[in-house]
């Protein structure tokens, strides 16, 4: 900055500008305070009601808006029988990794009665992300969306909306969710599905007693809304898709693509997407369904095969904008594909693309320094001595693994092991680069299906470039696998389907606008390329957003190490970091 403006300036002119324009850039950014109480509620949803885990008392929690370069500080106190720690879901976390968030990971959990502030800055972000609960399956109701909003004064790269309008998607249980992921534990098998979708915490007409608790959004002919969409279902890979109406997708996870339009798109568990909807010109004298419902490939095996719905409603000339729904008009459904459309889910990804302006880059790594080729998908462990288990077999119950290692956290943080240097008893470095048992993927699975459990880190120099290949496997069945990457944006190179060909594949890679995310679907019996550059010191997970899949092990963890200069060094503990 202080180069541009000093070719026609004396120096002192210069720096007085530079110090002026570093002040007026730190003025845009300023220190956002939130305070989150974890504390239960009553809520009653499908004619029950029952006592559930929030933050606030509200289900979905607040949301957390920011601007691009905020500070962010927010003092969340635990007030519930539970141990938590919340998430921060696709924020960078540049430095700031005890500010992450899993449970064991990067921190000990926040025991009952206590408090603990998560101090982070949203650096060269914008959009939208969410928060959540990141231990057991409390993410079952604590969540919620963060907007982060461009620096002052920068536009969309598209047509401003009229309005915006977080849009989160959820699952619903008449069951205690945690005694249902015990009973699952206990047992072997798999955890009961859902009872319900929801928008917003609502499960709409669709279902019993639910009519009330609709989702409903108003809009005024010709407008234009952004709808901020999130997934933050536990288990379920969703379609969506409004009757009558197209939905231009403008960004997913944060970062801008190149616009498309879609009737229908797909939303895995983890990730966002922003998409435009314009209103039709004239009142159409009809409602119109917003639907959701799964994508799921697993055979055998059950899953939430219901649709939630929410309504949206034009606005009549000169009537208030609060929805008032009027029965007497038409009521459009729209069509949404088949459960385990797969084509659908492979012709929608293969349409996102980075905008890869010089404003918004797309910065592929070109050189790889390290290669990786991970299998990931289910599998089984023996049944403890003496018992039967649900598993696949009254022998075995059900486990899962990423290059056969089914992760055990520890009972201490693995962040602050690696900080302190202890780490002798809580992890090892040696997580495996490639599978240990190679076999054919997408064949005939092995006849051994057991995986290995262990405490494995898989360590990388601060600034390497990494290319990842994540395999699924048939072992128990293909099923996509939306993996999550904490700490890291990463850059969709390549997918397919079958096994990975290491010699052929590689050509078909965009290394010039792929898109840009923190959270991938392993195809369904195919394969998936990532690169990203380990920039961020710090250890950090990596698991499957399938919150069943990582409570049986489908999780990693990736160690790098601090950089040789002060800016490329993990910043040392809170004072106020959980104990174990």
């Amino acid at each position: 900055m202080a180069m541009a403006i000093s070719s026609g300036l004396p120096a002192p002119c210069s720096l007085l500008m530079a110090t002026l324009l570093l002040l007026i850039v730190q003025a845009q950014s300023v220190t956002r305070h939130y305070n989150f109480n974890v504390q239960m509620a009553n809520v009653t949803r499908l004619c029950g009601t029952k006592s559930i885990v929030t933050v606030n008392g509200e289900y979905p929690g607040p949301t957390l808006l920011a601007r691009e370069g905020d500070r962010v500080v927010v003092r969340v106190t635990n007030r519930v029988a539970h141990n938590v720690t919340l998430h921060w879901h696709g924020v960078r976390q540049l430095r700031s990794g005890w500010a992450d968030g899993p449970a064991y990971v990067t921190q000990c959990p926040i025991q009952t009665g206590r408090s603990y502030v998560y101090d982070f800055t949203v650096t060269g972000q914008r959009g939208t992300l969410w928060w959540h609960a990141h231990i057991s399956w409390l993410r079952a109701t604590v969540y919620g969306a963060i907007i982060i909003l461009p620096k002052h004064g920068v536009p969309y790269p598209f047509v401003a909306p009229h309005k915006e309008v977080p849009v989160v998607f959820g699952e619903w249980w008449k069951a205690d969710t945690e005694a249902v992921v015990r009973q699952a534990l206990r047992t072997g098998g798999a955890p009961n599905i859902s009872d319900a979708f929801t928008i917003d915490g609502l499960p709409g007409p669709l279902y019993n007693c639910s009519a009330k608790d609709t989702f409903k959004l108003k809009v005024e002919p010709g407008k234009t809304y952004m709808l901020r969409l999130i997934n933050a279902a536990l288990n379920d890979e969703l379609f969506f898709s409004v009757a009558n109406h197209r939905l231009t997708v403008v960004e997913v996870d944060a970062v801008y693509v190149k616009p498309f339009t879609v009737k229908t798109l797909i939303i895995s568990p983890g990730q966002t997407t922003n998409v435009l909807l314009t209103a039709k010109p004239f009142h159409p004298k009809a409602n119109f369904y917003m639907s959701a419902a799964p994508y799921s490939t697993i055979r055998p095996g059950t899953f939430d095969n219901s649709t939630v719905a929410g309504i949206l409603e034009y606005q009549k000339p000169g009537s208030p904008s609060v929805p008032s729904f009027d029965k007497d008009l038409p009521l459009f459904k729209p069509a949404l594909p088949r459960f385990n459309d797969t084509d659908f889910v492979t012709n929608f990804t293969s349409k996102l693309r980075s905008l890869a302006t010089p404003q918004y880059p797309a910065a592929v790594p070109r050189s790889v320094d390290k290669r990786f080729f991970f299998t990931v998908g289910l599998g089984t462990l023996p049944c403890p001595a003496n018992t039967t288990c649900q598993g696949p077999t009254n022998k075995t119950q059900f486990a899962a693994a990423m290059n056969n290692v089914s992760l055990v956290l520890p009972s201490t943080a693995l962040l602050q092991s690696h900080f302190t240097g202890v780490s002798r008893g809580v992890y090892g470095s040696n997580f495996p680069v490639t599978p240990l048992l190679k076999f054919n993927y997408t064949g005939a699975p092995p006849n051994n299906t057991n995986v290995a459990k262990g405490t494995k880190l898989l360590v990388l120099p601060f600034n390497a470039s990494v290319e990842l290949v994540m395999q699924d496997t048939s072992i128990l069945g293909f099923e996509s696998h939306p993996l999550h990457l904490h700490g890291f944006n990463f850059f969709v190179v390549g997918q397919g389907f079958g096994n990975y060909d290491a010699v052929n594949d590689p050509a078909k890679f965009n290394l010039v606008d792929p898109v840009e995310r923190n959270t991938v679907g392993v195809p369904a019996g195919g394969w998936v390329a990532i690169r990203f550059l380990a920039d961020n010191p710090g250890v950090w997970f990596m698991h499957c957003h399938l919150e069943v899949h990582t409570t049986w092990g489908l999780r990693m963890a990736w160690l790098v190490l601090d950089g040789s200069l002060p800016n490329q060094k993990l910043l040392p503990p809170p004072a106020d970091l959980p104990k174990c």
